[in-house]
């Protein structure tokens, strides 16, 4: 798990794009609440996805997770710095595209999240530090715990909220109204 000063710059300048990119956009810095909470727990409020760690953060650590596993696969001869910065820019590329007008209206439309009207901009780069989290973690944990520690989130996430990474998927490219009633089902 080396990461050479250059790479580590990398990474640097593409979470300060991301944030910049997400302010250029409209979104706040931090919650419009004036501010900032280590966790929020309420997943139906304005305040989701507004502060630090939220019950999304898990699913950024699976994409951690599968990012390591992707780039491991597909181009097993990049250094580790070099596939962290190629995860980080996907990551990034993401939580930009994710707070687009077109993908709230989405959330909003398809799913519960009728509050939702896009992440801060301390939210978004949270996210992507816990993708390097979990990316990190699969570099060092056996194969075997990562996929535990995957499930084992996916589970307990799924079952606080009814919601999770794979929810949050399966909502998105095909929204089913039975599982949006087992949603408001709280």
């Amino acid at each position: 798990m080396i990461v050479t000063r250059a790479q580590a710059a990398i990474v640097a300048a593409i979470l300060i794009a991301a944030g910049a990119a997400l302010y250029a956009m409209g979104h706040p810095l931090i919650c419009k609440c004036g501010y900032v909470k280590l966790w929020h727990f309420q997943v139906v409020s304005a305040e989701n996805s507004q502060h630090l760690i939220d019950w999304y953060t898990p699913s950024h650590i699976i994409h951690g997770f599968l990012f390591y596993a992707l780039f491991w696969l597909v181009a097993p001869k990049l250094s580790f710095g070099t596939r962290l910065i190629l995860a980080v820019a996907v990551e990034a590329g993401w939580e930009v595209f994710e707070n687009t007008d077109f993908v709230i209206n989405h959330y909003r439309e398809a799913t519960i999240s009728l509050d939702y009207y896009g992440d801060s901009v301390l939210n978004s780069v949270s996210d992507i530090l816990f993708m390097i989290l979990g990316f990190c973690l699969a570099a060092v944990l056996p194969v075997w715990l990562t996929i535990v520690l995957a499930v084992a989130l996916e589970v307990f996430v799924g079952a606080m909220i009814r919601d999770n990474l794979t929810l949050n998927i399966l909502m998105f490219v095909w929204p089913l109204d039975w599982v949006l009633e087992w949603q408001r089902w709280r």
